[in-house]
């Protein structure tokens, strides 16, 4: 049964945090292999007018990552360390190389739902609140939910 899921975003009011929650068809196994392959990473990742090219990327505990999203020619550079890579969760760090001092620290944890369910959880620790709230004005749900759609479809067709 496909069931369309929403992505739930939250500032949490006494930290700089953003969290998101959204449920997929999937199983946790195949959500940790979207997040850590680099082909199926860049397929899905972002808004649909980006195109994403990895650059480096070492999925596992103290490995380090780096892609470039192409929007009309224009590109915006990504980068982080990947401190633990785990079955069940993945902490990283992100930062936007145009905003090189804004670093997050990222932890996604896949939540078994059973019959084919999971839900990802995610949470972005900023440094500020500015930085959090300039996060939330950027757009970023635009390019979470349209990335996250572009998974479920992937999910669907058996890419993944």
């Amino acid at each position: 049964m496909n069931r369309i899921t929403e992505t739930v975003i939250e500032a949490d009011p006494k930290l700089p945090v953003i969290r998101m929650t959204r449920e997929f068809e999937a199983t946790p196994e195949q959500l940790l292999r979207a997040h850590t392959d680099p082909a199926l990473f860049a397929r899905w990742v972002g808004p649909d007018a980006l195109t994403t090219r990895i650059e480096e990327w070492d999925a596992r505990t103290g490995g380090s990552w780096r892609y470039t999203s192409v929007h009309d020619g224009t590109e915006y550079r990504f980068h982080g360390c990947f401190h633990e890579v785990r079955a069940d969760r993945i902490v990283q760090t992100f930062t936007y190389e145009g905003d090189p001092d804004g670093v997050a620290l990222e932890t996604l944890w896949f939540e078994d739902l059973g019959d084919g369910r999971t839900r990802l959880r995610a949470q972005s620790l900023v440094d500020s609140f500015e930085g959090r709230d300039a996060w939330l004005r950027s757009g970023m749900e635009v390019g979470v939910d349209e990335g996250y759609a572009k998974l479920d479809r992937m999910l669907a067709d058996g890419s993944v």
